[in-house]
């Protein structure tokens, strides 16, 4: 039986059990989707204050990927709070011209002991080759987020992993980009940020089969990082206070 696969968004506020969401759109903000459903599922305006969890919801004909937000009550019109977003805004008779796809993915902002931070170079064929990003892709069916980022970061890189915290929830609408499909389209992303301690560093190196989005993984002190060729995410990401800040 084919697993469906759907990103949803739901909402918590102060004080209560239960959860208000549903699916966001293709190319939605997720912070801005939960504001949305509120308003619509319960006529309440809302205003995000943070990311709450990330869960998978498995099933044998279903496979949801959740963010749950905690929400606080607002008054009058809601400018929901944002989560980094980047993209191509394009036009209607563009966009409906390429086929939709939309993943959920799980990265890491992954240090060892010294404070190094440990980075992907994307591979050619790829969007963005070239350039340096976190590692981590796309969960499988079936998969928990922070499962899926500690196996892709020994594909991607040879180290073992441990999760410290969730950072954030991202998205990425990329209109047009050709990928290893071989043929262009509107791809939405969103993406959960973990921040991510290998214990144990070593010389990285890519694990994953020959032709994989990775090119080659290396250490790097933060003070380097900002003069070099990253995706959005990785400046994102190291703008962050450290934990406990």
């Amino acid at each position: 039986m084919t697993q469906t696969r759907v990103i949803t968004v739901y909402g918590r506020l102060p004080g209560a059990t239960d959860e208000i969401g549903g699916p966001i759109r293709h190319g939605e903000n997720p912070a801005s989707a939960v504001v949305r459903l509120f308003r619509e599922g319960a006529g309440l305006p809302v205003a995000v204050s943070s990311v709450r969890e990330v869960r998978a919801l498995i099933a044998p004909s279903l496979h949801e990927d959740r963010v749950v937000y905690d929400v606080v009550p607002a008054a009058g019109k809601v400018s929901p709070a944002t989560e980094p977003a980047a993209g191509v805004a394009a036009g209607a008779a563009e966009e409906s011209q390429l086929p939709k796809g939309q993943r959920f993915a799980a990265y890491g902002l992954a240090t060892d002991p010294a404070g190094r931070v440990l980075l992907t170079e994307i591979a050619r064929g790829f969007p963005g080759a070239g350039r340096w990003h976190l590692p981590g892709g796309g969960t499988d069916v079936g998969e928990q987020p922070a499962d899926a980022l500690l196996r892709e970061l020994y594909e991607e890189t040879g180290q073992r992993g441990e999760i410290v915290e969730l950072l954030g929830v991202t998205h990425r609408r990329s209109l047009g980009l050709v990928g290893p499909e071989g043929y262009p389209m509107n791809w939405h992303a969103v993406r959960a940020l973990y921040r991510v301690l290998v214990p144990e560093p070593s010389a990285p190196s890519v694990t994953e089969a020959v032709g994989g989005s990775t090119a080659s993984a290396a250490w790097f002190d933060p003070a380097d990082v900002a003069g070099m060729a990253t995706t959005e995410v990785v400046q994102w990401a190291l703008s962050l206070p450290a934990t406990g800040e």
